[in-house]
């Protein structure tokens, strides 16, 4: 009992921790991603391996937003909240296959393109 009350009173803190981290790891990729877009002088075409980069950025912060997601379902004490939860994660993991699949789809382009 002392060890479910310790899980459920530091499950918060650690999924206010892997939010953050998540947001920290899509305002870093997204510095670097404009700043090296006004490197390249806004060339739209030169920006694939800006893309690359930034997607691969979001994808990883959606992976800590997810690992926050799921240990939310600890926690949770009524039906509304799982189903809320529930409809989060299932857009996050639609959302982070959908970048994958681009990040794969981007890289196998540029493979052709050399």
């Amino acid at each position: 009992m002392i060890v479910e009350e310790f899980i459920g009173e530091m499950i918060p803190y650690i999924v206010g921790l892997l939010e953050a981290t998540g947001v920290i790891v899509i305002i870093i990729a997204s510095i670097k991603s404009v700043v090296k877009f006004i490197k390249c002088n806004f060339n739209f075409y030169k920006s694939e391996n800006i893309r690359i980069e930034l997607s691969m950025g979001l994808a990883l912060a959606l992976e800590f937003k997810l690992g926050a997601e799921i240990l939310k379902t600890v926690i949770v004490r009524t039906l509304d909240e799982f189903l809320i939860l529930a409809a989060v994660t299932i857009l996050r993991i639609i959302i982070s296959f959908v970048i994958h699949w681009e990040v794969k789809s981007m890289e196998k382009s540029e493979e052709k393109g050399h």
